[in-house]
């Protein structure tokens, strides 16, 4: 009997050893992307990887979960940018002026949806857990989902990407992009960019073709109480499983009076996956600032945009300007007596950020994803160029992000190769200009050096 049951137990032992070598031998790339851009962003984030953030919001709204409380301890907040502070006047909640009161009640004025992944580390290690080792993770697992979900959309018959076009469109995502800086610092404001990419990748995956709404309505939830630009980004789920496409797609719109009932069941897949996230979150919206769609941002306290958003509110025809001018026509500058190159900290040009854009005004193919995505990009963007804030201070038009992912899949669908020697420059200029980002960007709370 004990020879019979060590032997049990060593088959039972070698069972998870099994499993975990067929997961490693199916995901060796993923997890070989994984490391490498783990090692290149630590490097990169240099002493920060060691320390918490100058703005860990997030850190402070999950510890207050852990204490039993929705809002933040006033006592403990480590400076007082890009807090939300709400005040009781005669029974309607205001945005606090002036002084603060004992009375005021304080949130984070962003989605929560990073506090609640932090939240298990924050139970462990309460206000000093460290943001910045934590969005670097979060980063080399986004570099590493992108491959993923460029890998799958090849084996679908999505993409002609081969093996080694897929791990370089995944590498440029990381180091040709604004994800490069935003992924090594930490902060309230890059990390939720960097997470919003991650979870979209794991909605985009979910959600083409339409072949898993319930998921696809999840990771959009999460996504969405990341980032709220990318609520916009339900459309794709919704081009999919309406007229999927690629030919006729009006006419498949009209088919829809004749036999609804398939798309409408996804569609209501697709909205129960998102439903829970998305109550909880209107529920705590209500509770914190008394509009289940106020994140926060309407009761910032003492902010330079205060002003601005009273005169003409968050979004606005007024702030359309200056985002375009941040987000395509700012360049860098020049000067000597000492030779210095400088970056306007209100935004610099996609087309250096991004050079790859070029490419996508005359793509090689149109396959069936190129309008879903094109569209995709087109809403999303609105909120960021009506939007009050260009995303001061930055290096690059940041809320870019957002779409980010969704612009490289347009490349990766459009058919250019590679091996073209323009678009070889045009990853080559970007990697070069946000190596540049990466570091010269010092931030908000720091310095900005200009170099």
């Amino acid at each position: 009997m004990p020879a019979v049951s060590g032997a049990a137990a060593t088959v039972a032992g070698s069972v998870p050893g099994a499993a975990l070598r067929v997961w490693l031998a199916a995901y060796r790339v993923e997890v070989l992307l994984f490391l490498v851009a783990f090692a290149v962003l630590a490097s990169f984030s240099s002493q920060r990887f060691l320390r918490q953030s100058a703005a860990p919001h997030f850190i402070y709204q999950a510890q207050s979960w852990v204490e039993g409380r929705l809002d933040v301890d006033p006592q403990v907040l480590p400076n007082l940018e890009d807090w939300a502070c709400v005040r009781l006047v005669h029974g309607v909640k205001t945005r606090c002026e002036g002084r603060p009161l004992p009375t005021d009640r304080w949130f984070v004025s962003f989605p929560s949806f990073p506090a609640v992944a932090m939240l298990p580390f924050v139970a462990l290690h309460g206000y000093q857990f460290n943001d910045t080792s934590f969005g670097v993770i979060v980063g080399a697992l986004a570099v590493a989902l992108f491959y993923s979900l460029l890998r799958f959309l090849a084996q679908q018959g999505e993409t002609a990407r081969q093996h080694d076009e897929n791990i370089a469109l995944a590498l440029v995502l990381a180091f040709g992009t604004l994800f490069f800086y935003c992924a090594i610092r930490g902060e309230v404001w890059f990390s939720a960019e960097v997470m919003g990419v991650a979870l979209t990748c794991l909605y985009v995956r979910n959600a083409a073709n339409a072949r898993r709404p319930v998921l696809a309505g999840v990771f959009y939830s999460m996504a969405t109480l990341t980032r709220t630009p990318l609520v916009f980004a339900g459309l794709f789920f919704v081009l999919e499983a309406l007229c999927p496409g690629p030919e006729n797609r009006l006419g498949q719109l009209k088919a829809l009076a004749r036999d609804w009932k398939p798309a409408a069941r996804k569609l209501g897949l697709f909205a129960l996956g998102a439903a829970p996230l998305a109550v909880l979150a209107a529920a705590y919206n209500v509770y914190r600032f008394g509009r289940p769609g106020e994140f926060g941002h309407a009761f910032l306290y003492n902010n330079r945009v205060n002003v601005d958003i009273d005169r003409w509110g968050l979004f606005h025809w007024e702030y359309l300007g200056r985002n375009l001018q941040a987000a395509f026509l700012k360049l860098p500058s020049l000067s000597g007596s000492p030779l210095k190159l400088g970056y306007d900290p209100h935004g610099l040009t996609l087309l250096l950020t991004l050079p790859l854009l070029v490419f996508l005004v005359a793509p090689k193919l149109r396959p069936r994803l190129h309008w879903p995505l094109w569209l995709t990009v087109a809403i999303c963007a609105l909120p960021g160029l009506f939007y009050q804030n260009t995303g001061y201070m930055q290096f690059g038009f940041r809320f870019s992000l957002d779409y980010t992912p969704y612009l490289l899949l347009l490349f990766a669908v459009g058919g250019w190769s590679l091996r073209n020697r323009a678009v070889m420059v045009a990853i080559a200029l970007g990697v070069l200009v946000n190596f540049w980002g990466a570091v010269a960007f010092r931030g908000y709370t720091e310095f900005v050096r200009n170099w």
